[in-house]
């Protein structure tokens, strides 16, 4: 397999423009939707609604091929490690779920890092934290972060807290795409608390997340970038001096859907603009102190796990018309057209290909695989995400 680049010597002359000095090997790695295969009697019947489909690998791959590099597709299933070991990739493209377990994200950046293989995105740890949704509000909460209350239910028979009052919305703690998530999922008395939280706990065999159930509007924020992305990014025109660019704001109608007021799966399922599908608003018609809120809100929580590059929150409002972080995804759908956070793209006027490219060459910039260009990023008062106060730093 082949191993990253040697860290360049400091002395060393950047490039002007972060290139490869050669085309690469890219390896798509991704599990695929099982057409017409049925699940086994154990699993959720929403097992798997987070694989992608065969058309959405093709559209990544014809992406990455537009700017003169090599793909292939590798099935991030029980052979991925002979098949890496055989396909000898520069760098990974990684879109891949995982194949179960509470941190099923993170098993391929995990075998990557052990095999020393580039790849883009989010490391191990952010991985495997963000698809367990009551550490990331813990974590979140900790950093004073607003989220909504909540209470992790592991037996389906702990006392409700008193803070905790209907109504409720119950899912899956470590699950992603709405799955575990319809209508039955808000409850209003406790008979109703215990018969979904039983449920989830029963098909799933994971604990049920159980919070207070937000009224007001949907919304899922994008960020790209990171706080050096200017020294290697294609477009350094579309961040904002700390290195981030926040993507126009998602809002999620549901309140025609099939699943009104739920944007579970049966209401991502739809085709955008279809019957039943649920609005989507972009950008979001919001004032401008609110989106500069959730714009905030959205980065704080991608900084604060540790998010590389790329990732898109989402966030609701209370009855009290103010913001809580329900959940982050630091491996967004990518399919054009469809997912979230390329509809967000698409508002901000970039195209597919230079939103696959973007996450490509961030990701290889971490590996040493570009010479940065050619300036430097001076010391500067910055707002530190975690605690609010002011640092210097050389903006690494």
């Amino acid at each position: 397999m082949t191993a990253p680049l040697q860290e360049k010597e400091n002395d060393q002359p950047p490039s002007s423009a972060p290139r490869p000095a050669h085309p690469w090997r890219v390896a798509v790695l991704a599990n695929i939707k099982a057409h017409g295969k049925s699940l086994p009697a154990v699993v959720p019947p929403d097992a798997g609604a987070d694989y992608d489909y065969i058309e959405t690998i093709d559209q990544i791959r014809a992406a990455i091929e537009t700017d003169g590099h090599q793909t292939v597709f590798i099935q991030a299933d029980r052979d991925l490690p002979y098949a890496l070991k055989e396909a000898r990739p520069d760098i990974c493209f990684n879109i891949a779920e995982g194949l179960g377990g509470d941190a099923r994200e993170a098993q391929v950046p995990a075998l990557l890092e052990m095999f020393k293989i580039p790849y883009s995105g989010s490391r191990v740890l952010t991985n495997a934290i963000s698809l367990d949704k009551t550490l990331t509000k813990r974590i979140w909460r900790d950093r004073n972060l607003p989220v909504a209350p909540f209470q992790e239910f592991t037996f389906g028979d702990e006392p409700l807290r008193p803070e905790m009052h209907f109504p409720l919305f119950v899912k899956p703690a470590r699950e992603g795409t709405g799955m575990g998530v319809n209508e039955k999922a808000i409850v209003n008395n406790e008979a109703e608390l215990r018969e979904r939280a039983d449920y989830v706990i029963r098909l799933y065999h994971q604990p049920a997340l159980v919070e207070a159930f937000l009224p007001g509007r949907e919304f899922t924020v994008g960020i790209m970038g990171r706080f050096d992305t200017v020294l290697y990014s294609r477009h350094p025109e579309w961040y904002e001096k700390d290195g981030f660019l926040r993507l126009p704001i998602l809002e999620l109608d549901s309140s025609h859907s099939i699943t009104p007021g739920i944007y579970g799966l049966e209401a991502k399922a739809q085709s955008v603009g279809s019957e039943g599908a649920p609005g989507y608003l972009c950008p979001a018609p919001l004032d401008p102190e609110l989106t500069k809120k959730l714009h905030r809100l959205a980065w704080r929580a991608h900084v604060v796990l540790g998010a590389l590059d790329i990732s898109r929150t989402d966030i609701r409002l209370g009855a009290d018309g103010q913001p809580r972080l329900l959940e982050i995804n630091p491996l967004p759908g990518l399919t054009p057209g469809y997912s979230d956070l390329c509809i967000q793209c698409t508002a901000q006027g970039i195209s597919y290909e230079d939103l696959i490219l973007e996450i490509l060459y961030l990701g290889a910039s971490r590996w040493n695989m570009l010479v940065p260009r050619d300036i430097s990023l001076p010391q500067k008062k910055k707002t530190d995400p975690l605690n609010g106060a002011a640092k210097t730093t050389n903006g690494k």
